[in-house]
């Protein structure tokens, strides 16, 4: 009789758990993360005025996001990859984590040389969620949380959240039920299903950038990010069959380089007249598009459109700073200077979208600035999850209010950035530098040279002029105000 009991029990239980999480309709939630695209690569127009990039590239699905949702003109993240992924998952600003550059080999640093700079050997592993690994932050990821509060959670596509052979470098390791393609390479070997990806194949030796997984796609004609979307959409089909809502994490290699041509779209902007590889880049961009515009028709067509919550954004800003396939440099990303591993707004900000059925107004704008580690506790709250435990503290403040209309998070708000690395050539904000944002404010300052850049960034999107010298006391406070930030830190 007691068994019988505690098995009545049970199954009450549960179904008490299932009728509370059907009758609260907790949304899905799907995070869509570009690589490397700048502010700019899209039609969708994120400034006060349509821009040259605007009128060459095609993202009509872009566009269908922006009328259903909120667009932001001031998203910001890290200028290199894997410290704005690690923000993403850990809620904590870069220069807490101290996952500063990009990341790949176990116990190696990937900085540049300097000929005046020892640069810090900090979290040059990463993040994982295992105690005591070295060289590697100990941390509680984004998806544990949402998995433990009964999410089902999927990876899909480019992970880069720790270096290889550390129990960070499986996304599985990381909170995911399922992980499709992640692992530690931060770029594809390649996007050809033909060339298997970048792994070894009939005598062709596997680049270390090899995308893992997808041995179904190997040696046919397919590109990378049509693969990864077909496997998302099998990845939902098993979701639909559960009880609990799912958090599909979709992070694209797409747009980072190589510029391998997608056929689909390559001679279609060929035909326009640019570069082989700015034509490539471009098609790149309208593939990552398809991506988005098939998984929104999944969610229409099978009638999950309106409790599923979508967000936008890219890791960092595009790439302007390679001559071998853009010349001039650093105009790549205009009207912002520089771009991917600058602290100029070409590196720092980025295209961001949400979508939140019946909470967010269809094609509104929040001009207000938000950061990286923001979507942490953010994707929580719209979660509906309200208690929960992390080791690390969380600098990211949820941006529900500007979601909502109910609030602005950004007043009196100081951004901030540390980047003591060395990564690509000198160029426009590019180098060991750390940066704050305070309103309409930003100074950035850099190790090597100790020189100072004073912007008004509400006046000089363009960052061109710089006023150190006409504005000290602004200089002053922001450079105290940083010091004491880094120094605490």
């Amino acid at each position: 009789m007691k068994k019988i009991t505690s098995l009545f029990l049970l199954c009450l239980a549960g179904n008490m758990y299932a009728s509370n999480t059907q009758g609260e309709k907790r949304p899905n939630i799907l995070l869509f993360l570009v690589d490397d695209m700048g502010w700019q690569d899209t039609s969708v127009p994120f400034w006060n005025q349509r821009t040259h990039n605007n009128e060459i590239y095609e993202t009509p699905n872009m566009e269908r996001l922006s009328q259903m949702g909120m667009k932001f003109t001031q998203a910001y993240a890290n200028s290199i990859s894997s410290p704005s992924r690690v923000s993403l998952f850990m809620g904590m600003n870069s220069a807490c984590h101290r996952v500063a550059n990009w990341i790949l080999e176990r116990n190696k640093a990937t900085d540049r040389t300097s000929d005046r700079l020892i640069y810090p050997q900090w979290n040059v592993n990463g993040f994982c969620q295992q105690d005591k690994i070295e060289n590697c932050i100990y941390a509680t990821s984004l998806a544990q949380v949402l998995k433990d509060n009964g999410y089902y959670t999927i990876h899909c596509g480019k992970a880069h959240f720790a270096a290889r052979s550390t129990p960070g470098e499986n996304p599985l390791n990381m909170g995911f039920d399922v992980n499709i393609a992640g692992g530690a390479p931060g770029a594809p070997g390649s996007y050809l299903g033909l060339t298997h990806f970048g792994n070894a194949y009939d005598g062709h030796a596997a680049s270390k950038f090899a995308t893992p997984g997808l041995e179904e796609y190997r040696g046919k004609d397919i590109f990378l990010t049509e693969a990864l979307t077909l496997e998302a959409m099998k990845a939902l089909d098993k979701a639909k069959q559960k009880a609990e809502p799912f958090f599909l994490y979709m992070s694209h290699y797409a747009i980072h380089v190589p510029l391998d041509k997608d056929k689909r779209y390559y001679e279609k902007y060929k035909k326009k007249g640019p570069s082989d590889n700015d034509a490539a880049y471009a098609a790149l961009i309208e593939g990552m598009d398809k991506s988005l515009g098939d998984l929104m028709n999944y969610l229409e067509e099978n009638k999950l459109m309106d409790n599923t919550i979508i967000l936008f954004m890219s890791d960092n800003g595009g790439l302007a700073s390679e001559a071998y396939w853009h010349k001039p440099m650093f105009v790549q990303n205009a009207p912002l200077s520089s771009g991917k591993g600058s602290a100029h707004e070409g590196g720092i900000r980025e295209p961001m979208m949400v979508y939140w059925p019946n909470v967010t107004r269809p094609q509104s704008e929040c001009d207000k600035y938000v950061i990286i580690e923001d979507f942490f506790p953010t994707i929580l709250e719209m979660a509906q999850i309200k208690r929960y435990h992390t080791v690390q503290h969380v600098d990211g403040i949820s941006f529900v209010p500007m979601l909502t209309d109910k609030g602005d998070t950004s007043k009196n708000r100081a951004l901030f950035w540390n980047f003591p690395n060395g990564w690509g050539i000198q160029g426009p904000g590019l180098g060991s530098s750390c940066t704050i944002r305070k309103g309409d404010w930003k100074l950035i300052y850099y190790y090597g040279t100790q020189k100072k850049e004073l912007f008004n960034i509400a006046n000089d999107i363009s960052e061109k002029q710089n006023l150190i010298q006409q504005y000290p006391d602004i200089a002053q406070k922001l450079s105290s105000e940083l010091g004491k930030y880094l120094r605490k830190k």
